[in-house]
């Protein structure tokens, strides 16, 4: 349900919009949703195209840069979305689930937040078993270790192990909310779709 206050030149959402209600996410958490989604495929997206600069050139650092200061950013917005989650509702999909696909859709949204906390978290740690400099938007971040190399290349490895695990955990995050929409027809997709003002609320 919209909830909306009238002004001189028509409707306008009100402030409960912004906030989750037992049939949808409120605006807040939908755009958090969608814009760390966005956030995600530009971390990946450094990742994935740093390679075609050469080693040591400023377009290769520069593009490892970015994907750490974008992965610290997803762990900010994570930290904002956990927060939301616990003080606010969460809508009910309707019709309800079967119990195992409730325990099902419970175990990826664990799997999903462990992932966009532990990724950002361990690049830190491999910044900070190498020495380097741990930048932040005009920012410099302490070390979270001291220095050890030979660290550093081990979390390194793990750190790139969950990256891969993400590309799975998103896609099938993604694809059970189509499944839902166009096989089941519940409303899982729509609770996280904008609101839509109603014409002559």
């Amino acid at each position: 349900m919209e909830h909306t206050t009238s002004t001189a030149s028509g409707t306008r959402p009100s402030a409960r919009a912004w906030l989750n209600d037992s049939e949808r996410y409120g605006t807040l958490s939908v755009a958090l949703h969608w814009f760390m989604l966005l956030l995600l495929a530009a971390v990946y997206a450094c990742m994935e195209l740093n390679g075609i600069f050469p080693k040591g050139s400023a377009g290769r650092d520069g593009m490892k840069t970015w994907h750490f200061m974008l992965g610290l950013s997803v762990l900010v917005l994570v930290a904002v979305r956990l927060v939301l989650a616990l003080a606010g509702t969460t809508p009910r999909i309707v019709p309800a689930l079967a119990p195992w696909q409730s325990r099902l859709a419970t175990a990826m949204k664990v799997a999903l937040y462990v992932f966009m906390v532990a990724t950002p978290v361990l690049g830190w740690l491999v910044l900070s078993a190498r020495g380097s400099a741990i930048p932040f938007f005009g920012l410099h971040l302490p070390a979270l270790i001291g220095a050890d190399k030979a660290l550093a290349s081990s979390i390194k490895e793990v750190h790139e192990t969950l990256a891969t695990v993400g590309y799975f955990l998103i896609g099938g995050h993604a694809a059970a909310g189509l499944f839902h929409h166009y096989v089941v027809r519940d409303n899982t997709l729509d609770r996280m779709l904008a609101r839509r003002r109603r014409a002559g609320a």
